[in-house]
């Protein structure tokens, strides 16, 4: 892995769960990782349950847009993290892949993505730790 590590989340839609994750791991990590998000099967907009249950943590990924799932983003990708799109994946050596487990939150509302929202975050934060912990301060 690079200095800093790369990250690709993929769902069907690149609508809910991917767009949640891309912006917890750019939230929390900052520039220490570089963030890719896309889906196998893009939807036409962000699910807006998932705006607005990101807008209620200070997130806001209103201006983001589903984007198509390519082979350049994952060979340029460390860690490919898939959640719910099986194997549309391209698998290539030396990448790490996660399939992470969660409910879809398409067509549902702010309160049944809300848990899966901090499910992500939870997730994240665990990957971060793996990937890339904060460097330590310089002591003088």
């Amino acid at each position: 892995m690079a200095d800093k590590p790369s990250v690709l989340f993929v769902c069907v839609h690149n609508a809910g769960r991917s767009q949640m994750a891309a912006a917890w791991l750019t939230h929390l990590a900052g520039d220490r990782v570089e963030v890719r998000s896309a889906g196998s099967d893009p939807g036409d907009q962000v699910n807006p349950a998932a705006v607005r249950a990101m807008a209620e943590v200070g997130i806001d990924i209103s201006a983001e847009t589903p984007k198509i799932l390519t082979i350049d983003a994952v060979r340029e990708s460390d860690v490919c993290i898939t959640m719910g799109c099986g194997d549309t994946c391209p698998v290539f050596p030396g990448k790490r892949y996660l399939d992470w487990q969660l409910d879809d939150p398409a067509g549902q509302g702010v309160e049944a993505v809300r848990p899966i929202r901090d499910e992500i975050r939870t997730l994240v934060e665990g990957l971060i730790t793996e990937i890339a912990p904060p460097k330590p301060e310089a002591t003088a």
